[in-house]
């Protein structure tokens, strides 16, 4: 069966991905002052954080419009798949929705389905490589629904950030306390809990942070040898690749795969944060 995959703009693919015409990237907007841009394939990290750095506001986003939504799943495939940020944190999963009911009042029934991720960043990425993988094997659309839900919802996230300012000042940490890490320079390690940001340990500076997490998965997540690992960072590669390094000594991971975040991960990761699925 042809199928599409659609993904909001915190999904991030590596290079060649995205000239692939099977994806396309539905971007949000962010907001820095009065500086306005779409996260889209003109998105500028370096020139993005500076302004962030240098502004006092913090940084926002806003979610694509339903319209935008259903102008994607305008397409000969027969199947569409749409993978957003958790709704736990954005609003885009309820717009993809909406998207996709104002497509079936228009063009009639669509074989549409809209994909909570319940994470961000790389791991949106994981469950859209989930996605290609059960087309390629041409089970039926229901089959790869209950199989996409049973893989999103044992995926583990885990993040390490430097900075914890736009998450805060976005209502984003009430299960963090982000003052206290911020003042004691603790960093704490984070995952989610079906879509929440949970704190899951911390330490004292970046460094043992990520040892930290790096044991937290090699302990937690199950079924090693089949899985790969998936690392977004923001501006910081020497930092991925040493969690990388560290991850496929001590567990026994298929691969691993390292990407630089997009606008809306940049701007909840900060520069410096690292983010881990698998």
């Amino acid at each position: 069966m042809s199928y599409k995959i659609v993904a909001d703009s915190c999904c991030e693919f590596p290079e060649g991905y995205l000239s692939n015409e099977r994806i396309e990237i539905v971007p949000l907007s962010l907001q820095v002052g009065d500086y306005h841009i779409q996260d889209d394939e003109d998105f500028d990290q370096a020139e993005f954080l500076k302004r962030v750095a240098e502004c006092p506001d913090c940084p926002k986003s806003s979610c694509p419009s339903p319209e935008r939504f259903m102008e994607a799943y305008r397409t000969e495939a027969e199947h569409v798949w749409v993978i957003t940020l958790t709704s736990r944190l954005s609003g885009t999963y309820n717009s993809a929705v909406l998207g996709k009911n104002l497509y079936e009042e228009k063009y009639g029934p669509k074989q549409i389905y809209v994909v909570d991720s319940k994470s961000a960043c790389c791991g949106e990425t994981q469950i859209a490589y989930k996605i290609m993988e059960l087309e390629e094997q041409g089970l039926p659309f229901e089959t790869i629904v209950e199989q996409i839900e049973k893989f999103r919802d044992e995926m583990e996230t885990y993040f390490v950030l430097d900075n914890l300012e736009t998450l805060r000042k976005n209502g984003r940490l009430s299960n963090v306390k982000a003052l206290v890490a911020s003042t004691l320079s603790i960093k704490p390690v984070m995952g989610a809990d079906d879509g929440v940001i949970v704190q899951r340990g911390q330490s004292v500076g970046m460094k043992k942070a990520l040892a930290k997490m790096v044991g937290l998965m090699v302990s937690e997540v199950k079924d090693q040898e089949g899985k790969i690992l998936l690392i977004s960072h923001c501006n910081a590669p020497e930092r991925a690749r040493q969690v990388k390094d560290m991850l496929m000594e001590k567990g026994r991971f298929k691969e691993c795969r390292i990407m630089n975040t997009r606008g809306v991960g940049s701007m909840y990761a900060n520069d410096g944060g690292i983010v881990v699925t698998a």
